[in-house]
C-alpha cells in the first residue's frame, strides 16, 4: 500500500484555485448520530442524520486581485463551494475530488502575524454537503 506525503494538494474556493497560497488543509466528514432507541432495546441504537462537515485551511495572505483576500473577503457570512484533492493530478480512485457545496464561512482575519513572519489567514468552513468523485 502506497503512502501519501501531501505536497501538492489542489484547493479551490468559490471556483478560484488557491492551492499555491495554502499550506494546511483539514477536511472533516461527519454524519451526526440520531438516536432511535425504542422500548425493548437492550442498548442505545442510532441512525445517520445530517452531514456536519468542516474544512479548515490556512492561507498565505495576498491582497492582489484574484488571490486570497479578493476571493475570501466577500464570502464572509455566505455559503460557497470548496473543493480539495490530495494532488493536482487528474481525479481518480487514488486522487479523489472532495466537493463541499453550501459550506458557510462565518469569519475571516484579513491581517494576522508578527514582525518578520508570513501573514496568514486561517479559515474554517462549516456545514454543507460533501460529495466524493473518483473519475
Amino acid at each position: 500500500m502506497a503512502q501519501l506525503v501531501l505536497t501538492n494538494a489542489d484547493i479551490t474556493v468559490n471556483g478560484v484555485v488557491l492551492s499555491d497560497r495554502a499550506n494546511q488543509v483539514t477536511l472533516n466528514y461527519e454524519v451526526e448520530a440520531v438516536e432511535v432507541t425504542a422500548f425493548g432495546n437492550t442498548g442505545r441504537a442510532f441512525t445517520g442524520g445530517l452531514q456536519n462537515n468542516t474544512i479548515d485551511i490556512e492561507f498565505h495572505q495576498d491582497f492582489a486581485a484574484t488571490e486570497t483576500e479578493a476571493t475570501i473577503f466577500p464570502l464572509v457570512g455566505t455559503t460557497t463551494t470548496v473543493t480539495v484533492r490530495p494532488s493536482s493530478a487528474s481525479t481518480s480512485s487514488t486522487n479523489p475530488l472532495y466537493t463541499i457545496t453550501g459550506t458557510y464561512l462565518a469569519a475571516h482575519t484579513p491581517v494576522s502575524g508578527t514582525v518578520g513572519e508570513l501573514a496568514t489567514t486561517s479559515l474554517s468552513f462549516q456545514g454543507g454537503t460533501l460529495a466524493k468523485t473518483t473519475s
